[in-house]
């Protein structure tokens, strides 16, 4: 069962409950898909890590065989090629490896090379496989990461496997939720936290995903994500309380539900409330 969780923005909580959510599960996988910023592994300190380099292919010019007729150039949509002088100069940064211009060279002068982007780090804690996708700094795009990192969990059919995906509605997140069986919309008590949640909820309305919302941070009064849910007949599976104790532990980097039976319990139902909406969507399209 794969359980992707999102949100709008940056510091919403959906870290917070991608890890409080596997933890609690009897056996689990966290799949940090944050690759620009991933966190999770602070929470769960995996052991015995081993880490594996994820590389791109890069355009590279034989000098000897080019004779600068610029087909290349002509053809790389993204400008990421240029003719300086009488041959093509690669913008590394911007080519986005598809290949094309080894295609159409007439002279045979294009070959690629691999360049490393980052890396996946994979390690256990406790009950919790950790899986972590880390993209080097200055690398324009973290997907050929994901798309990598994400076929882990298809070999854990027997398992909760948890996506922990990147903040926003770009096309990392996208390739996050694409497999996805069940999307978590993680949404804060405010307008800004309301117009937010409506970034994600357009995404997977768009991507045909089965999807509810946790409400986090929650005080009495008003709150403007729940009403936007109860405006469109959103699912709130549940809410987390604004509590200075959650905000104490998880500074700490510590895992609530190992730290405390009440947020276990909490955690706990919470799971067991999306895997039954996950269950009756099966029933429902079967």
């Amino acid at each position: 069962m794969d359980i992707a969780v999102l949100s709008g923005k940056g510091g919403t909580g959906k870290t917070l409950l991608s890890v409080n959510l596997a933890a609690a599960a009897e056996k689990s996988v966290y799949i940090d898909c944050d690759v620009e910023e991933p966190n999770g592994y602070l929470f769960f300190k995996p052991e015995n890590i081993e880490t594996e380099k994820v590389s791109v292919k890069i355009p590279y010019v034989n000098k000897e065989l080019c004779d600068g007729c610029r087909k290349c150039v002509d053809f790389c949509k993204f400008n990421a090629l240029a003719l300086v002088g009488k041959y093509p100069f690669v913008f590394e940064e911007i080519c986005h490896s598809c290949g094309g211009c080894v295609i159409v060279c007439p002279q045979g002068a294009m070959s690629e090379k691999d360049k490393v982007i980052g890396e996946i780090q994979k390690g256990r804690s406790e009950n919790v496989e950790v899986v972590t996708g880390m993209l080097n700094t200055g690398e324009a795009s973290g997907i050929p990461i994901i798309k990598k990192i994400l076929p882990e969990k298809n070999n854990k059919k027997d398992v909760l496997n948890v996506i922990d995906c990147p903040p926003g509605s770009a096309c990392i997140v996208m390739e996050s939720i694409k497999d996805a069986d069940y999307c978590i919309l993680v949404a804060e008590p405010t307008i800004f936290g309301t117009h937010n949640l409506k970034m994600v909820y357009d995404l997977v309305k768009l991507f045909d995903k089965p999807y509810g919302v946790v409400l986090n941070k929650c005080l009495e009064g008003e709150n403007p994500s729940e009403k936007f849910c109860m405006e469109n007949s959103i699912k709130i599976l549940g809410k987390i309380p604004f509590d200075s104790e959650i905000g104490e532990i998880n500074s700490n980097a510590e895992i609530l539900v190992r730290e405390d039976d009440k947020y276990k319990k909490l955690f706990a139902n919470l799971l067991e409330t999306v895997i039954g909406e996950v269950q009756n969507e099966t029933i429902a399209n079967s």
